[in-house]
């Protein structure tokens, strides 16, 4: 183990910024002494956008509006997308209906894209679908796997809890369900959270990076981990997590969890320039890009305009050789490298 959760805590109350960075530089040599940076080329579709509304089918449009579906898949494999991660687009609980919408919904994909990486549903509605249909979170999982999912969503475990989320110990047991049937995931850790937009303690912080430790140690199932800054509460700027406390996160956890092979930093979500600033924070990996061109009918749903606004492959790739790396395409369960 690289550092102790002691350590980690006063890693978190140092202010040796330079000095932590160097410590998750070296074990990023260590893990990845290629010296390159890889990053995917994947498209994010709203289902309930894309689909409309249609006959509703309880929380969900009818399954025969898929057509609209397909053709965005279709379009953003064209545009060169390796998988899709699919949106749900609609709130509520689920029930035992919702997980046959799903099951057909899934089918259908995976018999149009037998190769396609499908990645769909968060922690919270597995456990929302498992509750509804009256099943355990690994039968639950299973029955989407058989229908074509390929991952769960890699969404946010908060360092703090909130009332609108899954706790800790739960979102961990549903990527232990899913790790045992033999799925790859990626964890996304959600920090300087809080109901009122407090900050979570820093203990809390070191307590969930443990947490996602020890579940790699026993299942080896984490394929990568992102740290990601909460937006600030109102949207001001003011109240944001600053750039030196996002990167102070990004080394510790990139120390820390020396057992995970991939450190992820989105482009996207952070801006290209604190993106090539993480570079040398301990990052290997820059997420993944919407497929350039894309139209409104796949990825951001009701038009392209968002789109447009996230940075291009081409962008990404001139931030990742400017910081003095190779960028690599993979695809999106990091099986494989292209070069180009």
């Amino acid at each position: 183990m690289g550092i102790s959760r002691k350590e980690a805590l006063e890693c978190f109350q140092s202010d040796d910024l330079i000095g932590i960075g160097m410590e998750a530089e070296a074990v990023r040599l260590r893990l990845h002494p290629e010296g390159v940076v890889s990053y995917a080329i994947e498209a994010a579709i709203d289902c309930a956008t894309v689909m409309g509304d249609g006959t509703r089918e309880g929380n969900h449009p009818a399954v025969g509006c898929a057509h609209r579906l397909f053709d965005a898949i279709r379009e953003s494999i064209e545009l060169g997308s390796t998988g899709v991660r699919l949106v749900r687009g609609v709130g509520g609980a689920l029930k035992s209906s919702d997980m046959e919408w799903f099951e057909g919904l899934l089918r259908g994909i995976r018999q149009r894209f037998p190769s396609l990486w499908i990645e769909t549903l968060s922690a919270e509605e597995i456990l929302s679908l498992a509750n509804g249909c009256g099943m355990g979170l690994r039968e639950t999982i299973a029955r989407l796997r058989d229908a074509g999912m390929d991952s769960i969503a890699g969404d946010d475990a908060q360092a703090q809890g909130s009332p609108r989320c899954c706790s800790t110990a739960e979102w961990i047991a549903v990527h232990r369900a899913a790790h045992g049937l033999g799925m790859r995931t990626v964890a996304t850790m959600l920090f300087n959270t809080g109901e009122t937009g407090a900050n979570e303690t820093l203990q809390q912080r070191v307590d969930l990076l443990s947490a996602v430790r020890q579940l790699q140690e026993e299942t080896g199932g984490f394929v990568a981990f992102v740290p990601k800054a909460a937006e600030a509460p109102g949207g001001r700027e003011l109240d944001a997590v600053t750039a030196v406390e996002q990167l102070k996160t990004l080394a510790i956890a990139r120390v820390f969890l020396d057992n995970i092979q991939n450190i992820q930093w989105s482009g996207a979500a952070q801006g290209l320039k604190v993106l090539q600033m993480g570079l040398r924070f301990g990052v290997n990996d820059a997420g993944s890009v919407t497929p350039h061109g894309i139209g409104a009918k796949a990825g951001f749903g009701e038009n392209a305009a968002a789109a447009a606004n996230h940075p291009s492959e081409e962008d990404l790739r001139r931030i990742i050789r400017d910081a003095g790396f190779q960028p690599v395409q993979r695809d999106t369960s990091y099986r494989m490298m292209f070069l180009n």
